[in-house]
């Protein structure tokens, strides 16, 4: 899994943690909690689902940005070695002359 995917799943796993303590921990009755945990982590299940049915259909679900970026530094790379190549193809005649 790549980087970005491990840093998206823990960040889940904080956001799920939270929103369990924070609702464990307000002050309400024990069903009205249990209520609202059900509901919640319902939620979340849906969420998860559609995700990971995302990610099966080969969907792109993470950040266009970082994917532009990519691109950008790929085309800069690539343009830098064929620059370098055009220099030592030409050091390479000049050598071939003399």
């Amino acid at each position: 899994m790549s980087r970005s995917g491990g840093s998206f799943f823990a960040f889940l796993l904080g956001v799920v943690t939270g929103g369990v303590l924070g609702i464990l921990y307000a002050p309400d009755k024990g069903t009205n909690t249990r209520d609202k945990l059900t509901y919640q982590l319902d939620k979340l299940k849906k969420q998860l689902e559609g995700f990971v049915n995302d990610v099966a259909e080969g969907k792109d679900v993470f950040d266009n940005d970082a994917k532009n970026q990519g691109e950008k530094i790929v085309k800069d790379a690539k343009d830098k070695a064929e620059r370098l190549l055009d220099d030592v193809n030409g050091l390479i005649s000049q050598i071939q002359k003399d």
